[in-house]
């Protein structure tokens, strides 16, 4: 048991890593925060088109979310590295990164803020058109806030979950907190850097997590 745990604690090697790793950890933080904007952006952003009640548009969302809610986070990560080089689109492992999980973000977001907005009691609207609103006024004015409020809470733990795939990297050799952990290793032939690269993960998630404890708290059912 000694012997295992020196080969995972050893302090001479997480030291020798640590400027690695924490390169990668960098790239990490700065992934995690790209697709946490760019998924809730274009969430929001489908989920108002659906308001417009077109169709052929809601269509098209509708089998966008279905399908970026049911594929595996890697096989959409592998599809859009490998697969579209051979359409002509080369992606850099970053851009890939942040454009996958930003879609599957996008697709869980837009779910969520529409089924708030449904959630928004019809006759809040009613009156708001009865005083003269136009409809796109009572959208930003009466519905979204209220929409936006009530999805807060599973946007963050969505967030939290997808976020926690920029681990994936290491599929398309993003030089990422554990791809960098793993090149260390297979260096010195020690799994230390996994535990260095465990304790970079748990100081970016575990205020994130508290983050979303408190949002619950705050915007959850009953307040």
């Amino acid at each position: 048991m000694d012997r295992i745990a020196d080969n995972y604690f050893n302090l001479q090697v997480m030291a020798e890593a640590f400027p690695a790793v924490l390169r990668g950890f960098g790239i990490t933080v700065l992934v995690t925060l790209l697709v946490i904007i760019s998924g809730l952006s274009a969430g929001l952003g489908l989920a108002l088109l659906r308001t417009l009640r077109i169709r052929a548009v809601d269509l098209l969302i509708v089998i966008y979310v279905d399908a970026f809610r049911t594929l595996p986070q890697l096989v959409v990560i592998i599809v859009i590295y490998f697969g579209l080089p051979y359409a002509g689109l080369a992606l850099s492992p970053f851009v890939t990164m942040v454009l996958a999980l930003g879609m599957i973000l996008s697709a869980f977001a837009a779910e969520i803020f529409w089924s708030a907005m449904l959630t928004v009691p019809r006759g809040q609207s009613d009156a708001a058109r009865a005083l003269g609103l136009r409809p796109r006024h009572v959208l930003a004015l009466v519905v979204l806030p209220q929409a936006i409020r009530l999805a807060l809470p599973m946007l963050t733990n969505r967030a939290i979950a997808i976020g926690k795939g920029t681990a994936l990297g290491t599929a398309v050799s993003l030089p990422e907190t554990l791809g960098q952990a793993q090149s260390v290793m297979a260096i010195v032939a020690n799994p230390s850097p996994l535990t260095l690269a465990a304790l970079f993960y748990l100081a970016l998630f575990i205020p994130l997590v508290a983050l979303s404890r408190m949002v619950e708290r705050r915007f959850g059912p009953g307040h």
